[in-house]
């Protein structure tokens, strides 16, 4: 597994977070769930304008081995999703930490304060 990029946050469920302007919150699969789970064949985006909490199932992957439930890292709205991976789910096999797969725009961003930085993240793996 390669080095993992310390501008990110990592959750327990194994998604990345990037912090952007005004309370963006874009999320995408960490390389080691997406080894894990294999070759990606669908990918179940969340409703643009739908309003999640903290830790809420909101969106999926599915892969020919399993199929992976993803959690919104903050609570607040689904404000993009990356539509392209409706047709091209493999581009997160391709490049897991270049690949979002949706956005939401944070009510709060002290939500944040749970996650792992790259170094908790990298042990919480064992790697």
């Amino acid at each position: 597994m390669s080095d993992l990029p310390v501008n990110l946050k990592y959750a327990p469920s194994h998604e990345w977070v990037s912090v952007e302007d005004d309370n963006i919150v874009r999320v995408g699969i960490t390389e080691f769930a997406q080894e894990q789970l294999g070759d990606l064949v669908y990918i179940g985006l969340p409703e643009l304008g739908c309003k999640v909490n903290s830790q809420e199932q909101c969106a999926v992957v599915e892969s020919v081995k399993t199929a992976s439930d993803l959690f919104s890292p903050v609570s607040g709205e689904i404000v993009a999703t990356n539509l392209i991976l409706t047709d091209e789910p493999e581009l997160i096999n391709d490049d897991p930490y270049g690949t979002w797969i949706f956005c939401v725009k944070a009510d709060v961003l002290s939500d944040l304060d749970q996650l792992m930085d790259a170094d908790a993240y990298h042990e919480f793996i064992g790697q």
